[in-house]
């Protein structure tokens, strides 16, 4: 039991810090840990979602503070704030694709730099997770 407990605590932090600035492959401990059956796969999956949101509402709000300090005219170049503008236009539903490698990290900054609502941010990031987990998931089984 106590050996299940450090590997899922292990998950959520991989997924945590994956979805942060740092590199990570919660994706890969995910897919260890559903091919060894070491616990329930909804379990697996929560876990991994869970630490994979909070991840990254803590880069959302490097963005919103960042935004207090910066305004984006004075610190990015013109095509950052193209790319700024596309969050902008589109607002919470570019959310759902943060779990995307490379740009997924810049959405969620963007979002909070921008003050995208918290909560319905939340939701778009954890709804957007979650199908990428229960993808990886289902393909290892």
């Amino acid at each position: 039991m106590k050996e299940e407990a450090i590997g899922l605590l292990g998950l959520f932090v991989s997924a945590f810090v994956s979805s942060t600035i740092a590199p990570g492959g919660s994706e890969a401990v995910l897919a260890y840990m559903v091919s060894e059956n070491t616990s329930n796969v909804e379990q697996l999956v929560f876990i991994a979602t869970i630490g994979n949101t909070l991840g990254a509402l803590t880069t959302w709000f490097l963005g919103h503070l960042t935004a207090k300090k910066f305004p984006a005219e004075e610190l990015l170049t013109k095509k950052k704030q193209k790319s700024l503008k596309f969050v902008k236009h589109w607002g919470i539903w570019t959310l759902f694709f943060s779990w995307l490698p490379v740009i997924g990290d810049g959405l969620c900054f963007a979002g909070g730099w921008l003050k995208l609502p918290l909560l319905l941010s939340c939701v778009a990031i954890f709804i957007g997770k979650a199908v990428r987990y229960i993808f990886v998931a289902y393909v290892f089984i």
